[in-house]
């Protein structure tokens, strides 16, 4: 959805790889209440459900690039700042 256009929940769940179904579809439906996504049901059988992100939604986008570009900037960093910590702080 972040890269535009509508996604079905199959893609959605390729794209997220890890995340099971149901997590998934509480995550969309709270971004659907929190009005950041469209939820469309297409009367077919089976249905085919697409989500789309609101203008709201994609006002989000440029925040989330950074965010993402940020982490893969630090992913080292904060690999190495878990490493220490979990060594100093074992768990019981």
């Amino acid at each position: 959805m972040v890269r535009g256009g509508s996604e079905h929940h199959p893609e959605l769940q390729r794209a997220l790889p890890g995340i099971s179904q149901r997590m998934l579809t509480l995550t969309v439906r709270r971004l659907e209440r929190d009005g950041l996504v469209h939820r469309t049901v297409h009367p077919e059988v089976p249905p085919r459900v697409e989500y789309e992100l609101t203008a709201m939604g994609h006002s989000l986008t440029h925040l989330l690039r950074s965010l993402a570009d940020w982490s893969a900037d630090h992913r080292a960093a904060i690999a190495e700042s878990r490493l220490r910590w979990d060594a100093a702080n074992p768990l019981p």
